[in-house]
């Protein structure tokens, strides 16, 4: 099967992921406490790498199992939580973190995601209308 290559978009949201995380992680060290930027940063290499867990598994899925892709993509996604889950419970109860700064590192990828969307739809808002039967509403 074909190797699966990286959208421009996908690029984008990669880099935009440690971009944002970087504006938010030195906003926190300039203006507020050491626990909060703390938080921040883990919250956010959390989530940056979780989101990069679940590219490489949908690549992988797509590749070698693609007929049977919803069972291995649950099985793995519940993997994932987990492992999450654990990591998150040893953070919180290990680490002196600020859990606002967590919370917000941890929507790093979902901030990223809103400006990046946003950005590409204002740069050029008429580019579903370029295709047969598009519209501004439904992908």
């Amino acid at each position: 099967m074909a190797d699966i290559k990286k959208t421009i978009m996908q690029r984008k949201v990669e880099a935009g992921n440690w971009i944002t995380l970087g504006v938010i992680l030195a906003f926190s060290l300039l203006f507020l406490s050491g626990r909060f930027a703390l938080g921040v940063l883990v919250g956010g290499l959390v989530s940056i790498v979780n989101f990069y867990w679940l590219s490489q598994d949908l690549k992988n899925t797509l590749q070698k199992h693609a007929e049977r892709a919803k069972p291995f993509m649950v099985l793995k996604f519940y993997v994932r939580l987990i492992i999450t889950g654990v990591v998150l419970f040893v953070v919180i109860t290990r680490t002196p973190v600020d859990i606002f700064g967590l919370v917000l590192g941890l929507s790093v990828v979902v901030i990223n995601v809103i400006i990046t969307v946003i950005g590409a739809n204002v740069k050029n808002p008429l580019r579903r209308f370029r295709k047969n039967n598009a519209s501004l509403f439904i992908p």
